[in-house]
């Protein structure tokens, strides 16, 4: 039963890391190396992390410098960026790329907040779907006489207090997330 909870709090938390993971990638108009993580370079024929292949810096606040290691790659990189979705174009001096976060407009600000809203709704989603799975365990478990019925309504409990701490994890990050770009 202990390791069906831990196993449990394993995917919800997993859940957790890939919105913080997905929250970090979103543009705050702020230059943030983040915004790059999903980009690869057509570098020799593999899809390259931009971070595999040059030094990514911020040089202002709302300024990205991305340095090739190989100078060779500097127009395979800006193209991997144009072909991108992050709305941003490169300027290449021919050594360096620069990356210049416009300012956020409130039309944009409140389409990012939506986004959030989504990413945190879709999160959640997969939580209560992790429960319903592992609800679904137990029940198997009290079927197959391996737990009694007051295990199982212990175990109902238990999931469903570990599923709205989860819950309530989700929509902190949210607000944190929403307040950032919104108070920009």
């Amino acid at each position: 039963m202990q390791e069906q909870m831990k196993v449990i709090k394993e995917k919800m938390g997993k859940s957790i890391d890939v919105l913080k993971d997905e929250f970090s990638s979103i543009r705050a108009g702020r230059a943030n190396p983040a915004v790059l993580d999903k980009i690869a370079v057509d570098y020799y024929g593999v899809p390259t992390p931009i971070q595999q292949m040059a030094a990514v810096s911020v040089s202002e606040a709302r300024v990205l410098v991305i340095q090739p290691w190989d100078a060779s790659t500097l127009k395979a990189i800006e193209k991997a960026i144009y072909a991108s979705d992050i709305g941003i174009n490169p300027t290449n001096d021919g050594r360096i790329i620069r990356l210049a976060f416009p300012p956020l407009t409130e039309e944009r600000r409140r389409e990012i907040a939506k986004d959030i809203a989504k990413l945190s709704e879709n999160t959640k989603v997969a939580i209560r779907s992790i429960r319903r799975d592992g609800l679904e365990k137990f029940k198997a478990m009290k079927k197959a006489s391996e737990i009694t019925e007051d295990d199982l309504k212990n175990c109902e409990k238990q999931v469903q207090d570990i599923t709205d701490q989860f819950c309530k994890n989700v929509d902190e990050l949210s607000k944190a997330k929403e307040k950032e770009i919104l108070e920009l």
